[in-house]
């Protein structure tokens, strides 16, 4: 259809609303509006005749338009809104003589509220039956609002405000509302919003900041709002300084509701005087140490939190019916002291609860968990034992100190401060929570977690925080009353001491592109492979009895290997059934031997014996070497860990030998697959749910490392990736997939449904704990292995994987890695093909350095080895080379 338009027509209304500033009192202000419209008509009779009176005198409706809305008009003295004059213009063209189908209009202040340039309100309109008309599109406008704000990635720009010019358009979801003043927008409130929310923030990116700009104009249009309400908004913001050869660089999104998925509630004012909440919340807890054995503090202090009955007998501050879970953890950090700067570093961490108990209370309890711990009073952002805070709780917000004691942070002492008012200043509060819950929106700052820890990583001057894995010291030693591992401890398992812990650096870190931000010294570790066994594909029969396991050992200990790993079951294709207790018989004895090298028949370090200083120090480094074992068995996990083992390296992840496929899991927390204690399968094994169960049972209990392998059952099967060729060639949100390799995929999307699942949800393992294996050598082949090895940095890189609506984030985002390539038969291969040379797995130590410094090139945490004196060599010279 044709259109016949007037546009801009100037016309002086009378607005209640008021122009730049508010009106004063009742008087309804007088100021200039432009009217736009435009008439669908078809207009080749007239063009063919040259005759007016065949078209619409667009003269007419301009004059009709400009008499009937201007303040000398007897009909429609004032408007209480734009959406009145819009409506009474619509008045005008569809009725009252005139026999237009349908218009479309524009109205535009054009001296609105300060900060922008113009308001508009424009909608489109149909001629009903009879004396109506019927609004089909109605939308609203904020024109050229001008904001100061920090935006930008160029150091000059962190450091001065510059302009940003912003557009919003409002399209409302059901237009036939708009009919009174009460349904009218309030364009002065909502600019203000945006102008001061857009000042407060500092955004790295003119995406973030268009986003957040969505956010607020959507909150603010909830407000009192029908819960079925959900306008579009659309936001262009520009900065016009960005560039020098062209006027501005810009970013335009539309967003609904539904794109901020629990993003749109309003922050909760916990009332002082009014703390009663039902139901299961969720809340952030930071913890953090810096005084005596700082892991073992950190971990007696989360399980205390889940015996809230057993630290408070008040029934006024915790009632009968209070429940309390750890459900999330994040990874552990190792901070430079903030604030008071002459102490140890910090231990931090964090965790997400689960809990019934009330905002107050809960700092009541960790007050007490605090004082039971062992902290004693100190100077502020001293050094402590234990420090607790509640950094979220849900989305409130909630201050209990008097109002006018609030304009500073220096009076927080017995008040309960929520969020945490600190945290936006502190990397290792955030850190932690983006490993849990990066999406998370601050409910005051309007920001995820995300952006406020890019935002002050960007302007940091700070190192690089490093993580940490503690290794607990087992076997315990004697109950000392006064240890927090006592039984004293109320409601708790003993918690063990520390033997030794590994430093190793943060992702963020490994990126660092500043020279302020210097990069963290790391050193790969080694794991000794020792088999306790008569049929190990490599070594069977060498070191399965006690004399040559020591041997080995000692041999490991002189090449300073890091931690020693003792397996009793092989997993090579074809290898005989072993029974738990010849399980257990092999590798206990071993582990035993171990911890006791050099002792007396009491337990005391034997002397005069002859052994030489040097001997000597060998069998203390073979007692103190952290030990790891090797087995898929929960009974003979926790044998071995009670008689001196550390760590539990579980080649099919928790959920045995018949795990593949595993069944995919709900989001935590939810119930494990149907399986209960005593069941088997077809094969005589526990079904998976029942490895999973006692396996996470015993870690989370032992509070011990794990090491969780990618495995599809028996080694030499299950080799097809197929279903996860998607990725080839794809594009996620957060980069390119990498190497684009489906197997890659494949062990991000099954190895990463395991370790949620142990990791999340209540009774889950430590998130600190975890060390994930690609499995190289399982289930896959030569070019497959090959592949894990040159991109294996990938496997744990923060990117999103999945298709459809299954797409998410990499649940082995940032988790440290176990390679193992000692020896595997896939070297073997390439040998025979490249070389054609039959090898065993003892021939194969050349072609193990070559994956081993790969290993190392790409980030590796930890390397398994059999030749440990040669990969010592190779690791040396790897690290030196790329860490």
């Amino acid at each position: 259809m044709d259109l016949i338009r007037v546009n801009e027509l100037l016309v002086t209304v009378l607005l209640h609303s008021g122009s730049r500033w508010p009106p004063k009192g009742s008087k309804p202000t007088a100021q200039p509006i432009h009217v736009s419209l435009a008439i669908p008509h078809d207009i080749s009779s007239t063009a063919e005749s040259d005759d007016l009176s065949k078209s619409i005198n667009y003269s007419t409706l301009a004059s009709t338009l400009r008499s009937s809305l201007s303040p000398n008009s007897n009909q429609e003295p004032a408007f209480e809104s734009l959406e009145q004059v819009l409506l009474r213009s619509f008045d005008l063209l569809l009725l009252h003589g005139s026999n237009l189908p349908r218009a479309y209009l524009k109205i535009v202040q054009l001296k609105p509220p300060l900060h922008c340039k113009a308001l508009a309100i424009e909608g489109e309109a149909t001629r009903g039956t009879g004396l109506s008309w019927n609004l089909t599109t109605l939308q609203h406008r904020i024109e050229d609002l001008e904001c100061q704000t920090i935006i930008g990635v160029n150091p000059a720009e962190r450091l001065e405000r510059q302009l940003i010019r912003i557009n919003v358009s409002i399209a409302a979801p059901n237009p036939t509302l708009v009919s009174t003043s009460e349904d009218s927008l309030n364009f002065r409130a909502l600019t203000r919003r945006l102008y001061q929310k857009v000042e407060e923030t500092s955004y790295l990116t003119l995406e973030a900041l268009t986003s957040f700009i969505a956010l607020e104009t959507l909150r603010h249009l909830s407000i009192d709002s029908p819960p079925d309400f959900d306008p579009k908004v659309t936001v262009r913001a520009a900065k016009p300084y960005a560039l020098v050869f062209a006027n501005s660089s810009e970013v335009e999104i539309s967003r609904r509701s539904r794109d901020y998925p629990n993003q749109l509630s309003s922050p909760t004012k916990q009332p002082v005087d009014q703390p009663a909440l039902t139901g299961i919340h969720s809340a952030a807890i930071a913890l953090g140490s810096n005084i005596g054995d700082s892991f073992q503090n950190i971990e007696v202090a989360l399980r205390l939190l889940e015996v809230p009955l057993e630290v408070i007998t008040d029934r006024d501050i915790i009632p009968g019916d209070a429940s309390l879970s750890v459900v999330d953890t994040s990874f552990l950090y190792e901070s430079t002291p903030m604030y008071v700067t002459d102490q140890p570093s910090f231990i931090n961490c964090a965790c997400m609860i689960e809990t019934n108990i009330i905002p107050t209370s809960l700092l009541v309890l960790l007050k007490k968990i605090e004082e039971i711990v062992g902290r004693q009073p100190s100077f502020r952002n001293g050094p402590r034992a234990i420090d607790l805070d509640i950094i979220l709780y849900d989305q409130l917000v909630i201050d209990t100190r008097p109002i006018n004691d609030r304009q500073t942070l220096d009076n927080l002492k017995g008040h309960l401060v929520v969020p945490h008012p600190r945290m936006a200043e502190r990397e290792f509060v955030l850190r932690p929570l983006f490993d849990m819950i990066p999406n998370y929106v601050h409910p005051s700052l309007h920001k995820k977690i995300d952006t406020l820890l890019k935002e002050l990583l960007f302007i940091s001057s700070d190192p690089p925080m490093d993580r940490v894995i503690p290794f607990p010291r087992y076997p315990l030693p004697p109950t000392n009353p006064s240890s927090p591992s006592s039984p004293v401890s109320p409601g708790i398992d003993p918690v063990p001491p520390t033997l030794t812990h590994w430093k190793y650096p943060s992702p963020a870190s490994k990126k660092a592109t500043t020279p302020s931000k210097k990069l963290t010294q790391s050193k790969t570790r080694i794991m000794a492979t020792l088999n306790a066994t008569p049929d190990s594909f490599s070594d069977g029969s060498v070191h399965n009895t006690i004399p040559t396991a020591l041997g080995y050992v000692r041999e490991a200990a002189r090449a300073m290997v890091d931690v020693m790993d003792v397996g009793g079951y092989s997993t090579r294709p074809g290898a005989a059934f072993v029974s738990v207790e010849e399980e257990i018989g092999r590798v206990v004895p071993v582990v035993r031997a171990m911890r006791s090298l050099g002792e007396d028949e009491d337990g005391e370090v034997g002397e005069g014996h002859g052994a030489s200083g040097e001997e000597e120090e060998l069998r203390a480094r073979v007692r103190s070497m952290p030990i790891s074992i090797d087995t898929f068995r929960p009974e003979v996990a926790e044998k071995a860990i009670l008689a001196g083992a550390n760590c539990i390296n579980d080649v099919y992840a928790f959920t045995g030998p018949g795990s593949f496929p595993y069944p995919p899991a709900p989001h935590p927390p939810h119930p494990l697959p149907p399986g209960n204690s005593g069941d088997v399968d077809k094969d005589g094994q526990a079904p998976a749910a029942e490895y999973m169960r006692e396996m996470k049972r015993i870690a989370r209990k032992l509070g011990v490392p794990v090491v969780l392998m990618h495995s599809r059952g028996d080694a030499g099967m299950n080799k097809d990736y197929s279903e996860y060729d998607y990725v080839n060639g794809a594009r996620n949100g957060w980069g390119l997939a990498g190497s684009g390799s489906a197997v890659l995929e494949g062990v991000r999307v099954e190895l990463g449904r395991k370790v949620e699942e142990i990791v999340k949800g209540k009774g889950g393992v430590r998130r600190w704990y975890v060390i994930v294996d690609p499995g190289i050598g399982f289930s896959k082949t030569v070019e497959d292995n090959l592949t894990l090895l040159r991109c294996g940095g990938e496997v744990t890189d923060d990117v999103l994987i999945g298709v459809g609506t299954n797409r998410k984030r990499n649940p082995l985002a940032g988790y440290p890695q176990l390679v193992g390539t000692s020896r595997k038969s896939f070297l073997g291969a390439i040998l025979q093909k490249e070389r054609g040379k039959s090898t065993e797995g003892k021939d194969r130590t050349w072609a193990t350095t070559a994956a081993v410094a790969c290993a190392v090139q790409q980030g590796t945490l930890v390397v398994r080895a059999h030749d440990t004196d040669e990969m010592k060599d190779v690791v040396a010279v790897a690290d030196a080379l790329w860490r």
